[in-house]
This record gives structure tokens, C-alpha cells and sequence, in this order.
């Protein structure tokens, strides 16, 4: 569907509009009194989030070029139906396929506070059906009001279980990776994928020294990102995930993506919000699974 189109039907005055430019991926362009936020139809992925008197909170690389099928570097890319590499056949795309294929817009809404919700929905088709034989139907909802709000739905339209990995793998802007603290996951169990999926338990704050990537298992709901540079913390609360994912790929091999700048690691830091490794969620025949995660910015 054409941006126009969209328009005409979904756009809403003060609140959300749909632009493209040139080969450019369909972008729905948020703008109301909290803030603004931008997402890509294209694997249904929000490329940004800036409240209003703030420096952005969600992060896009500079470098981060557009390529059909491909999701952008940056944002919050949606890894489903499986997180990292496929568990027993690793030619099929890494974090499944839902970031690379174009999403529909099925809603959108002016709330009464001021905020502004759009919905989305991913339905399988040939391609997919080869990649993953479940028919399940997704829906993605993102709330963009004093707080951005991103509610992933997973609905089992088969007559046998479901069982998925997923995240929503979420790029925040910190001022520097190595002054930021993540408070939270204190006490709590994780696998280590930089040390050969070590299983190590997690003493005092996340501090972040090098190249780190970590599955904490069993994660409480909240972590809180304090980043002394922007005088601020980033509260990340998450329901129906059991599982919080931590990374920061570090100088060479932030290097080798090719699309991170020279020190774009120093300004990111992915806090996912995740079903991953043995934290996969099962869903019966007919019913459905919603993982949320819901970001608020506050002073130091």
C-alpha cells in the first residue's frame, strides 16, 4: 500500500503520518505532544523514540542503510520465530524473518492522554510456510506516549503447540557504554555466548568493559540502564518475557558490521526484552502469547 494510501486511510492530524522517500523503506512518522517516534513497515521496526525535551532514547546508526529484506542497524529490530540461529538448521536467516518482511497496518488510534497507538499484523505466507510450518498469526502494537509501549502477539491458529524464542531487541542511545550501569539484574543467572555459553551468575551492576552478550534466564520484569553522560535512567519493564538479553558487539567487530561508524559502539547498548535459549514460551491450540516491553526515561 502506497504512502497516500496509508494516509488516507490511517493518518490522523497531530498525531501520525506515512512517508517514503525514493527506494526508501514506508515509514510511519509519529509526532504528537509526548514525543516522536518513527517506524519502518519493513519488518515492522521502530527506528526511533525521542520525548519530548529529550535526547533520543532509541538508537539508529548513522551509517544504517536500507536494504530490501534486510532490517536497519539500529531501532528495535523483532527477532521471531527464533532467537539468534535457527536451533537446528543454521542456513535459515538469523533471528527469524519477521524483521525482514513487510508488515500491514491494520490500526491506529489518537488515545485520550495524548498518545498515539498503531498496529500492525505479519501474516505467513509460501516463503514463510517453508520456514516455519506453525500457523500462527502476529500483531505488533507500539503506544507512543509519555512512555513507549511495543506489545508483541503471538496467536497459535494450528492444533498442536507452538513453541518460539523471540525478543524485541531494542538499541538505546547511552553517552557512553563504558559509564553506563545497568542496575536490576543483580544475583540473576546468565549465559555468557562470548565465553562458550558459560553459565556465570551476575555480581553487582552491568557494567559493560568489551564485547559482551549475555542471555539472563529467569530475568526479573524491570532493569533500570543509569547513564551518568545524559543525566538519566532508562526504566525497561517487560511482561510475559522471561529471559533479558544484553549486548554490545565492541570496537572490531562493531567495525566488521560495516554499518556502525567508526565508535557507534560507544553510543548503543542493546537491553532486550526476550523469550530466548531455555525461556522458550509455549502456546497452546488457539490461544495467544503477548510480550511487552515498556521504556520511561527519568533525571539522575
Amino acid at each position: 500500500m502506497s504512502p497516500a494510501e496509508l494516509n488516507q486511510r490511517h493518518a490522523i492530524d497531530g498525531h501520525l503520518h506515512f512517508t517514503r522517500e525514493g527506494d526508501g523503506p514506508t515509514l510511519a512518522e509519529i509526532d504528537n505532544a509526548h514525543g516522536h517516534a518513527t517506524l519502518a513497515l519493513e519488518g515492522g521496526q521502530l527506528l526511533s523514540w525521542t520525548p519530548k525535551g529529550d535526547q533520543p532514547v532509541v538508537w539508529l546508526s548513522p551509517e544504517a542503510v536500507y536494504k530490501p529484506g534486510k532490517s536497519l542497524r539500529g531501532g528495535v529490530p523483532v527477532c521471531w520465530p527464533w532467537f539468534g540461529p535457527h536451533e537446528s538448521d543454521a542456513t535459515l536467516p538469523g533471528h527469524g524473518f519477521a524483521r525482514n518482511k513487510p508488515w500491514s497496518v491494520t490500526a491506529s488510534e489518537a488515545l485520550a492522554d495524548g498518545a498515539t497507538r498503531l498496529t500492525l499484523t505479519l501474516d505467513q505466507d509460501d516463503e514463510t510456510a517453508k520456514l516455519w510450518p506453525h500457523r500462527c498469526a502476529l500483531k505488533l502494537t507500539v503506544t507512543v506516549g509519555t512512555t513507549l509501549t511495543l506489545a508483541l502477539t503471538t496467536r497459535n491458529l494450528g492444533d498442536q503447540p507452538v513453541t518460539l524464542t523471540e525478543a524485541l531487541h531494542t538499541y538505546f542511545h547511552v553517552g557512553d557504554i563504558e559509564r553506563i550501569e545497568i542496575s536490576g539484574l543483580e544475583g540473576v543467572g546468565y549465559v555468557d555466548k562470548v565465553n562458550d555459553g558459560a553459565h556465570t551468575e551476575q555480581q553487582g551492576a552491568v557494567v559493560i568493559r568489551g564485547e559482551t552478550d549475555r542471555v539472563y534466564l529467569a530475568a526479573p520484569d524491570e532493569c533500570v540502564i543509569h547513564d551518568p553522560d545524559l543525566g538519566r535512567r532508562i526504566h525497561v519493564t517487560k511482561h510475559n518475557g522471561r529471559s533479558t538479553v544484553v549486548w554490545n558487539p565492541w570496537a572490531e567487530k562493531g567495525a566488521a558490521f560495516g554499518d556502525m561508524g567508526e565508535d557507534g559502539y560507544r553510543r548503543m547498548l542493546c537491553v532486550e526484552s526476550a523469550n530466548a535459549l531455555s525461556d522458550a514460551w509455549s502456546i497452546p491450540p488457539g490461544d495467544e502469547h503477548t510480550l511487552s516491553a515498556e521504556y520511561q526515561v527519568s533525571k539522575m
